[in-house]
C-alpha cells in the first residue's frame, strides 16, 4: 500500500470510523443504556462532538487536562474517573467545573476530602461517584459495604454530592459484575441514597454490556478505531479497524528480515500478551519481532511475502489508544480517498 505519506504516520479511516460510532450507540441504545465514550482513544475533539451528536450522553476523560481541552472546544458532559489529587490540580478541576457539567470519581477518603475542600464555597456542589473494584484488581472500594460508606462520606461533605457508583469490569466476568453493583445498590437504596448512575465500560466487554442491567450507562473508548488485540478478543474483525500505522520498508538485511521506520515511539511497546507489535494485514503471518526507538524489526520467515525497500506498509498496532498519544498529527482518509491532517489536540495531556 502507498499512501503518500511521509511516514511514519498514523491514518484513520473516516469510513471505518463514522461506521464504528453508528454501530455502537445503536447497540447500547438497543439494550437502554447510555453511552459515554472514552476520548483518550482518539483525543480530538471533532471525533468526540461527532459521537456526541450521534447519541453519546457525554463523554469520559481519564486526566483533566485531556477534558480541558474537549471544555475548550464546546463539549458540555465530561466525566473524569480518575482519583483526583493535588494542590493544583484541584485548582483546575474547580475552573473546569464552571465551564461543563462535570463529574468525577473517588475511591478513597482523602481524595473526598481534597474535592469538599476545593468546591465547598463554589455554590454548586461538584457530583461524585465511587469507583468500585469489581474484580479489574485496579482502582476502586473493594466491597459494597465500603462503597457505602465512601457514599455517605461524600453526600455529607461539603460542596460535594454523591452521583452513582462507577466501575471498571474485568474481561468476561459481567455476571459477578452485576453481583457486586446490585448489592451496592441494594444497600445505597436502604441507607437512602440514591444512585442514578451506574457506569461501567470497556470496549472487551462491551457486546455483553447488557448482562449488567444495574447499570445506567456504558463507558467504551477503543470501538471508535479498534486494534489487533481486540481483533483477536474476537470484539471486531480486521474491517472494523480505522486505525493503521503507516511505515516504509528502509532496509532489507537479509532475506527473512525487513526494517521499517515504525520503532516503539509510534507503534509502542504494547503487547496484550501478542506476539509481535502489530498485524500487517497484507501479510498475516510476517512478525513484527522486534522494535527500538525508531526501528521495527520483520520477521518474513514462512510468511511469503517480499516487500522492496521503499514500500509502504499498513499496521494494525496492538493497542490504539496508546498509538494516539504518540503523533501530534494524525491523517483522515475521506470516503473519496482524499486525505487530510488533523490536530491530535489533547495529546500529551497526561496531568
Amino acid at each position: 500500500m502507498n499512501t503518500n505519506l511521509d511516514t511514519p504516520a498514523v491514518l484513520i479511516d473516516r469510513v471505518v470510523v463514522e461506521r464504528n460510532i453508528l454501530r455502537t450507540q445503536g447497540f447500547l441504545d438497543g439494550i437502554g443504556l447510555k453511552l459515554r465514550p472514552h476520548i483518550k482513544t482518539h483525543k480530538l475533539p471533532w471525533l468526540a462532538k461527532r459521537q456526541v451528536a450521534a447519541g453519546a450522553a457525554g463523554i469520559t476523560c481519564q486526566k483533566i487536562g485531556e477534558a480541558e481541552i474537549m471544555a475548550d472546544a464546546g463539549i458540555g458532559d465530561i466525566l473524569i474517573t480518575y482519583n483526583i489529587l493535588g494542590r493544583e490540580k484541584l485548582a483546575r478541576l474547580r475552573h473546569l467545573a464552571s465551564r461543563c457539567d462535570l463529574t468525577v470519581s473517588a475511591d478513597n477518603e482523602i481524595v473526598v476530602d481534597g474535592l469538599s475542600a476545593t468546591f465547598s464555597e463554589s455554590g454548586k456542589p461538584l457530583k461524585v461517584l465511587v469507583e468500585c473494584d469489581t474484580g479489574h484488581g485496579r482502582c476502586g472500594v473493594q466491597n459494597p459495604e465500603d462503597a457505602l460508606k465512601l457514599a455517605q462520606m461524600i453526600e455529607q461533605s461539603a460542596g460535594l454530592t454523591f452521583y452513582g457508583l462507577m466501575t471498571y469490569p474485568a474481561a468476561h466476568d459481567m455476571k459477578r459484575v452485576e453481583a457486586w453493583l446490585q448489592n451496592a445498590k441494594n444497600l445505597l437504596e436502604k441507607a437512602g441514597l440514591p444512585c442514578p448512575v451506574i457506569s461501567i465500560g470497556g470496549t472487551p466487554n462491551l457486546r455483553s454490556a447488557g448482562e449488567v442491567p444495574t447499570a445506567t450507562e456504558y463507558r467504551a473508548g477503543t470501538y471508535i478505531y479498534n486494534d489487533r488485540s481486540l481483533v483477536l478478543a474476537g470484539a471486531c474483525s480486521i474491517g472494523d479497524c480505522a486505525l493503521t500505522v503507516q511505515a516504509t520498508v528502509v532496509s532489507r538485511p537479509t532475506e527473512t528480515r525487513a526494517i521499517i521506520d515504525a520503532g516503539s515511539k509510534i507503534l509502542t511497546s504494547d503487547l496484550f500478551g501478542l506476539n509481535g507489535y502489530g498485524l500487517i494485514p497484507e501479510a498475516p503471518k510476517a512478525q513484527i519481532s522486534g522494535l527500538s526507538e525508531e526501528h521495527g524489526t520483520i520477521d518474513l520467515a514462512n510468511s511469503g511475502w517480499d516487500p522492496a525497500i521503499g514500500d509502504q506498509v499498513a499496521i494494525i498496532p496492538n493497542h490504539a489508544c496508546v498509538v494516539s498519544n504518540m503523533v501530534n498529527f494524525v491523517y483522515i482518509r475521506r470516503r473519496d480517498g482524499s486525505v487530510e491532517k488533523s490536530l491530535v489536540a489533547a495529546r500529551g495531556c497526561v496531568s
